[in-house]
């Protein structure tokens, strides 16, 4: 670790379902040009894993653990609201918020740092639970898991209200908001406003920038979209085709790696009328927009850094939460009214008014499988689609052994986030004692005695990673991976990847290879004993999941 008596700052960025070859530096067409100098300037991880959804992803990262072990074992919305049934509720683990069983990231840096966070929370409702209890000074966070980008007004009872806390206050949205109001451009606005606060009072900053963009709706500014008319009128596959071979060609992917083929539950491009077509791509348009937006105005706060001399001693790091979103949580079951009855009967999602304050579009399972490829499928799965996600790290006083612009495809996790910032800093983890409190340690592995050239890899053939959400599961241990996904979206049955040579998880070798199986297994029934899983046999009834196979993607 490098020799300093400044600590450095940080600055966590979170994309919210952001795809994998979205940015220009991973691939894609996008115009994103300050986050391909930060690429540019530092190293690109492409074998970063989260989990597959955006709240738990959340919670591991402030908390370096498991998220069943944070209290996002399952996402609030799926335990209240009965999509998955009831045996979550009131479970250990299963709190809905980031629980009072692991010291935050801020809460362990404070007060010899200067913590605030800007943008999505995600991580409780409820004002116990909000970013000013768990250590940070300044906030100011959407609470719950979405909202409209633009202050648009609707019934808050029945569908997606947009709730948000200033520095633990509740804020009215109608009165104190700015008619302008443009979540991604509001977030950064605040975000640099706390940096130059003067409560800051000369300390290095811990700084979470977490973006709600971009996530459905799609919403955007349409100068900004109107720079990609036409980008996307040939449709998902050739979109999927061309960021292959774009990524190929940079380093991001192997050029003889084999893409799983895609699979819908929508209407074929082919299939779609002209009219149909025109719709699908201006819907693509907006989506492009906001990660055009999102990397202008992470442009601002490089621009700060820069202008203020701090950028030299700020570790960046750059990430999406989880894969792309191909909506596959709309094939479960609801007790309530539907998500598409409540759009419907809100917005007008004309194709005129597309991207615009009062629509509500989402791109939908092709678009999402042109941004997750070579993996199989997207956000909501235990699949690579769902959990390997792009991440940038800046940071300029690492070992020289870093040329700018380097690629590694080293197998690490969202977890190790924590233990990488508090190695850097220099602050020891509480450990299983903090404030009062049994907590739970760090699961996740410091990068720097990687990243300083320490140690050949970040996690060796002996460490074991879990996954489970929405009942899917998943184990890795070094090159393999066991999967298990539920009736009747998958097979009921344990799989088995070679994920460095199958990325895809196109080839199961459960039967070649039954030993590795078994061993995974094993390490399954410890893993959930370790984090209290609670397991989930199949999908509820009425679970909906008829699809089509692409073969000529």
């Amino acid at each position: 670790m490098p020799s300093s008596n400044k600590k450095p700052n940080f600055l966590i960025i979170v994309a919210d379902d952001l795809g994998f070859t979205d940015l220009g530096c991973f691939g894609g067409e996008i115009s994103t040009p300050n986050l391909d100098k930060l690429a540019s300037s530092g190293i690109r991880f492409t074998g970063f894993h989260t989990a597959s959804a955006c709240s738990p992803t959340r919670s591991m990262l402030f908390s370096g653990t498991d998220n069943h072990l944070a209290g996002l074992g399952q996402m609030a919305e799926f335990i209240k609201f009965e999509r998955l049934g009831d045996e979550f509720e009131g479970k250990p683990g299963y709190e809905g918020y980031l629980n009072y069983k692991v010291a935050a990231l801020p809460e362990i840096t404070s007060p010899e740092y200067y913590n605030v966070i800007s943008g999505k929370w995600h991580l409780g409702l409820d004002e116990p639970y909000w970013p000013d209890k768990r250590g940070f000074e300044k906030s100011f966070t959407l609470l719950p898991g979405a909202g409209n980008h633009y202050k648009y007004k609707f019934d808050e009872k029945t569908f997606m209200p947009s709730i948000f806390q200033e520095n633990g206050r509740r804020i009215d949205a109608e009165s104190e908001l700015p008619d302008d109001f443009y979540s991604t451009e509001y977030y950064t606005t605040k975000f640099l406003e706390y940096l130059k606060d003067e409560d800051r009072n000369g300390r290095p900053f811990l700084g979470a920038l977490t973006y709600t963009a971009p996530h459905w709706p799609l919403q955007a500014p349409l100068t900004t979209a109107l720079k990609y008319k036409g980008v996307y009128d040939k449709g998902p596959i050739e979109l999927r085709n061309r960021r292959l071979a774009r990524a190929a060609e940079l380093g991001i992917i192997d050029k003889d790696v084999v893409p799983h083929l895609v699979e819908t539950k929508s209407i074929p491009w082919d299939e779609l009328s002209a009219e149909e077509k025109k719709y699908s791509s201006r819907v693509m348009e907006f989506y492009a927009a906001m990660v055009d937006e999102l990397d202008k105005n992470i442009g601002r706060v490089l621009k700060h850094l820069e202008d203020t001399g701090e950028l030299e001693n700020t570790m960046i790091f750059f990430m999406s939460d989880n894969g792309a979103e191909g909506s596959m949580l709309e094939a479960l079951p609801s007790k309530t009214v539907s998500f598409a009855d409540n759009v419907q009967r809100l917005y007008d999602n004309s194709y005129d008014n597309i991207g615009k304050k009062d629509s509500f579009v989402m791109y939908g399972d092709l678009w999402a499988q042109a941004a997750t490829a070579p993996r199989y499928m997207y956000k909501a799965w235990s699949t690579e689609g769902g959990i390997n996600c792009p991440l940038i790290l800046s940071y300029p006083k690492i070992s020289p052994k870093w040329s700018p612009g380097s690629i590694t495809h080293e197998f690490c996790t969202v977890m190790d986030i924590l233990p990488t910032v508090l190695e850097f800093s220099k602050i020891s983890h509480p450990g299983a004692s903090f404030k009062g409190r049994t907590v739970h340690k760090p699961k996740g592995i410091s990068w720097a005695p990687y990243l300083d050239d320490k140690v050949p890899e970040i996690y060796d053939e002996k460490r074991v990673t879990g996954w489970e959400l929405f009942g899917q599961r998943a184990i890795r241990q070094g090159r393999y991976k066991a999967l298990w996904i539920p009736k009747p979206i998958g097979s009921g049955e344990w799989e088995l990847y070679d994920i460095l040579k199958d990325p895809g998880e196109i080839n199961d070798l459960k039967y070649e290879q039954p030993q590795v199986l078994e061993g995974l297994i094993e390490h399954w029934t410890l893993y959930v004993a370790e984090a209290g899983v609670i397991e989930l046999e199949q999908y509820p009834e009425g679970t909906r999941w008829n699809v089509k196979v692409i073969k000529d993607s």
